[in-house]
């Protein structure tokens, strides 16, 4: 009945939304794995998370899986490997190498040092 016109709208907005969705899974993934990479081993070890290799080798199969096989449960599953890694994981890296506010001491605020009211 909608063949032509209004039904090949919908089916191509469609399409064009499940690939947009894709790309963004696809630009998370290379994200939390780039992120994996280039953190030291011992930062894994000092924060107490898994080693260097796990998450290398989940977020690469997670990756791997988004550019293979882009089935939704997958995608889903690895999204949230990802999500972890970058909420909980990155985090804690950061914060044992050093990563966190940048030449500041304990005393400074959000617009500079708190120098006691004067």
């Amino acid at each position: 009945m909608f063949s032509t016109g209004f039904g090949s709208f919908f089916w191509n907005f469609d399409s064009i939304l499940w690939l947009v969705i894709g790309l963004v899974m696809l630009g998370f993934a290379v994200a939390a794995f780039l992120f994996a990479a280039t953190a030291r081993e011992d930062a894994y070890r000092a924060a107490e998370k898994q080693t260097k290799k796990f998450w290398l080798i989940l977020l690469g199969v997670n990756l791997l899986l988004n550019l293979v096989l882009p089935m939704l449960f997958l995608q889903v599953a690895g999204l949230i490997a990802a999500i972890v890694f970058m909420v909980d994981v990155r985090p804690a890296l950061r914060q044992v190498s050093g990563g966190g506010r940048r030449g500041g001491s304990s005393s400074d605020g959000p617009y500079g040092p708190y120098n006691g009211g004067r």
